[in-house]
């Protein structure tokens, strides 16, 4: 019996509309478990739309609050690692000690992220030439959107979004078909 997975668009699990399927196979069984949804065009920009509408808030979330967040994800996964293992191996394959050491090194850029406010500073040169002073401001871009392969299902994700979020942008994942269960840790 296999389970239709469903996208996760503007904080809701969605039903993909496209009426295409990936199969989801568990590498160790060789059994069909799940099928993944393709999206339409109208879902990515449905998944781009929220992504946009949820961008002004955010951006405007002070820098030490997001990064309270990055800390609050990194505790999450900290206390979930051996059950995040445990679905990476079920879908990619990878033993459990790989899957469980990806999940760590993709932690590196999260921990990574939560130092973010002291390198959002901006810089400021007074007199770099005559009667001219130089300043720069660091400030969110709007919507990021990553493509990850399914060979690291855990830890690309994680040293793409960690970052862009911790900076004030949103994120729009598309995970590979092969391995996508991954991504509801990411956003459930």
């Amino acid at each position: 019996m296999t389970t239709q997975i469903k996208h996760f668009i503007g904080g809701k699990h969605v039903e993909g509309k496209s009426g295409r399927f990936s199969p989801v196979f568990n590498p160790s069984t060789g059994e069909q478990t799940k099928d993944c949804p393709l999206a339409t065009e109208a879902e990515v920009g449905d998944a781009i739309a929220n992504s946009l509408a949820a961008f002004p808030e955010w951006a405007n979330t002070s820098p030490i609050t997001r990064a309270r967040v990055m800390f609050k994800f990194k505790q999450l996964v900290e206390e979930n690692i051996e059950e995040l293992a445990a679905l990476l191996s079920s879908e990619h394959g990878k033993v459990h000690s790989d899957a469980k050491g990806s999940i760590i090194r993709g932690l590196e850029v999260v921990e990574f992220a939560c130092g973010i406010p002291h390198l959002l500073k901006g810089e400021f040169s007074d007199n770099v030439s005559s009667g001219i002073d130089m300043y720069s401001m660091r400030k969110p871009l709007g919507v990021v959107a990553g493509i990850t392969p399914f060979n690291f299902p855990a830890m690309v994700p994680m040293w793409m979004f960690a970052v862009a979020i911790a900076c004030g942008n949103t994120f729009v994942l598309k995970p590979s078909e092969k391995d996508p269960s991954y991504r509801f840790v990411w956003v459930s």
